[in-house]
């Protein structure tokens, strides 16, 4: 597979906004340019953005949501789907009485490979001529309000907004030969799962579903056992 990328390419100083879907909206926002058409009508569905011959869908989360959506359009048209990972994130907690009671950075910093979350329901369409993945890593704030409704990790608050601070970096995948640039190059002759999250340090979960989905876009191959772990490779 020849192609270049993934492309990396970096940006600053988005300003903030407060909107419902606040991040969703922002990045929209963010690349429409001049000239270029938001919310269009496009083949009987609203695409975030024409820009020339290409459109450009921002996803924040639920990839096999829009996978109809994506595979109707591309059946004519070169598809963008822009998908943020926090890079840096703070955390704003509103009380019950609508003011901010705190505001923290988290100590976790996002990684492009977070993306493979969503991948794994749609390792298909990186083999659909004219799709595009764009990665984009931001710095975010996300808004906890004390509603009592939330999740017991996050002691019942809830996230009831993401808001986009800035781009800082833009990760392009055109071409499934991309997607094995995230595989480090020592370990593409034989691999385990855990091997993949130690040497690039992900979570075993993360790792586990980027091996799954390379496995499903044919990019690895089952290359025997080492010990009671499966190995892969780069499928020759």
């Amino acid at each position: 597979m020849v192609c270049l990328g993934p492309t990396i390419y970096s940006c600053m100083g988005v300003a903030s906004g407060v909107t419902e879907q606040s991040l969703h909206n922002q990045l929209k926002d963010h690349y429409a340019g001049e000239g270029d058409q938001v919310e269009a009508a496009v083949e009987g569905y609203i695409v975030d953005v024409v820009k020339g011959d290409v459109l450009v869908e921002v996803q924040t989360g639920n990839f096999g949501s829009i996978r109809q959506k994506l595979l109707d359009l591309l059946r004519g048209h070169r598809v963008r789907l822009v998908h943020p990972v926090p890079l840096n994130k703070w955390i704003i907690r509103v009380g019950s009485d609508g003011g901010q009671v705190g505001r923290r950075r988290s100590p976790k910093r996002g990684r492009v490979e977070e993306v493979f979350y969503e991948m794994v329901y749609t390792p298909e369409l990186a083999w659909v001529p004219g799709f595009e993945l764009e990665v984009a890593m931001v710095d975010a704030e996300e808004i906890w309000t004390d509603d009592g409704k939330g999740s017991w990790r996050r002691r019942r608050w809830s996230i009831a907004d993401r808001r986009l601070l800035s781009v800082r970096e833009r990760h392009l995948f055109t071409c499934p030969g991309d997607y094995l640039r995230l595989v480090p190059e020592k370990l593409r002759d034989g691999f385990t799962a855990r091997e993949l999250a130690q040497e690039s340090r992900l979570s075993g979960n993360l790792a586990q579903k980027m091996v799954y989905t390379l496995r499903k876009m044919g990019l690895l191959e089952a290359a025997g056992k080492r010990g009671r772990s499966n190995l892969y490779r780069v499928t020759r």
